[in-house]
């Protein structure tokens, strides 16, 4: 019997960095994780792989759109699938590597196998080594696992989730996406841009639900432009994989008629569901909700003592770093601070070239909660970095309190997105006003001026739109 004052059971990017900061607050830790590497869904088939593919899938893309126009001659472009796999896979080998080096730096113990809570502070670990740990306390930390619909069957060869699209060993012709979220998105475009017709199915009216509204219609527009089709309203009947080609029927919802489509593949991109199986959550008393994620109060606790539980396994929206900063703040709770989470400055991002990033409120959401509010925008054909680089497609959208001037929340679609929202987290996090981010001083030329003149329509108007 091994006693510690914290078992975080898995080991991705909320599991690890509560493990690393509750070793950092003199807690002996140990992370419990059966996956056979640490980072979890995000750096082993999520996050990291995708993105080391919609960068490769980029250059591509640039090479046979860009090169020409900047006088770079570079004929013949072509792709070996295999080598961009093995780079994909080099970078996530080389993450995980990073994660128990820094396990070892800060004497956490990294226990291979799968945790089962057993009884008030009681892990039972099934693996190489089965044993029982205890620990004051117990932090579970399971993630979230594909939602497979009823409708399809995934078998990883031509009925795909987001694990096996990022495995495929040749570009399928026709490539059929259920689902126009971030991950469908994020992979159709990568297969995109490396030769597949890429055809997204999804049963709302518009793409990225719960996007800024005009945000969805401008990337949705950006994508058709670049060959993406969309067949939106639809609601997906069956997957039929047993002949030549892999059959998608559906029916359009504003009518009811049947419709089909043939393909070579299909990636399933429907969503997740937080993954609680094999916890004995329910022999232990651990509550869930009416969803299936794991009931906990204001401060990450569930309904067995010394028990928390944080990232996709409970509320919330399922990002590595909502869980990361759960992860921080549930160490710091149990080593006696005030460990706290903001979940108004929460950003999030889809990775789609250009990129979409967005943190605060929508417009949709401030008309539906009747706050008055004012909107800066400024389009990126306005900034010179971008007119530079062929990057002039979309805009920054920042929506300001009308009377305070408070920033509620920004709404950005172009270059660089995903690290340009991060200006606006900070001047959120210190309740700064649109005013206070358009008098700071941006380096010239860059695409973060664009945020700046966001800021500056928010009041007597940009300057060079």
């Amino acid at each position: 019997m091994s006693e510690y004052d914290v078992i975080v059971i898995g080991g991705g990017p909320g599991g690890y960095v509560c493990a690393i900061r509750a070793a950092q607050l003199g807690l002996k830790t140990a992370c419990v994780e059966g996956r056979g590497a640490l980072g979890g869904t995000c750096l082993n088939v999520g996050c990291i792989p995708s993105k080391a593919l919609l960068h490769a899938s980029e250059m591509v893309h640039e090479a046979q759109s860009s090169f020409a126009r900047m006088g770079i001659a570079a004929k013949d472009v072509s792709v070996d699938l295999k080598k961009m796999i093995d780079y994909k896979n080099g970078v996530v080998a080389s993450n995980t590597q990073g994660i128990e080096f820094l396990f070892k730096k800060n004497k956490v113990d990294y226990v291979r196998g799968w945790g089962r809570i057993v009884g008030k502070g009681q892990v039972a670990v099934d693996g190489d080594k089965p044993a029982t740990l205890s620990a004051r306390n117990i932090v579970i930390a399971t993630g979230s696992e594909v939602a497979v619909p009823p409708f399809a069957k995934i078998d990883e060869k031509r009925v795909l989730s987001s694990t096996g699209a990022l495995e495929l060993t040749k570009v399928p012709k026709r490539l059929v996406v259920i689902g126009a979220g971030v991950i469908g998105l994020e992979l159709g475009s990568v297969w995109k841009r490396l030769g597949a017709e890429v055809t997204v199915v999804e049963y709302l009216d518009q793409i990225t639900p719960g996007m800024d509204g005009e945000v969805c219609k401008q990337l949705q527009k950006i994508l058709k432009k670049q060959g993406l089709n969309f067949v939106l309203g639809a609601a997906v009947q069956s997957v039929d994989a047993s002949g030549k080609e892999v059959k998608v029927a559906y029916k359009l919802r504003k009518d009811d008629s049947a419709h089909e489509l043939a393909c070579d593949a299909v990636l399933v991109a429907t969503g997740r569901k937080p993954y609680t199986a094999g916890l004995g959550l329910e022999e232990a008393g651990v509550a869930l909700d009416e969803r299936g994620r794991v009931a906990v109060d204001s401060h990450f606790r569930t309904s067995l003592e010394g028990c928390y539980a944080i990232g996709d396994v409970i509320a919330g929206p399922m990002l590595a770093h909502k869980a990361e900063d759960e992860g921080y703040a549930v160490a710091e709770i149990i080593a006696g601070k005030a460990g706290h989470v903001n979940y108004g400055v929460i950003p999030s991002v889809i990775y789609t070239a250009p990129e979409v990033a967005a943190v605060g409120k929508t417009e949709e959401q401030l008309k539906e909660e009747g706050r008055a509010y004012k909107v800066g925008k400024f389009p990126f054909m306005g900034n010179g970095r971008a007119k530079a680089n062929f990057a002039t497609d979309g805009f920054v959208k920042l929506l300001a309190d009308a009377e305070t001037d408070r920033i509620l929340g920004a709404h950005i679609i172009g270059p660089a997105a995903g690290d340009l929202i991060h200006e606006i987290c900070v001047a959120m996090e210190f309740g700064a006003a649109a005013e206070d981010v358009a008098r700071t001083c941006h380096a010239h030329p860059t695409f973060s001026e664009a945020v700046r003149e966001a800021a500056l329509a928010c009041g007597d108007g940009a300057i060079h739109a």
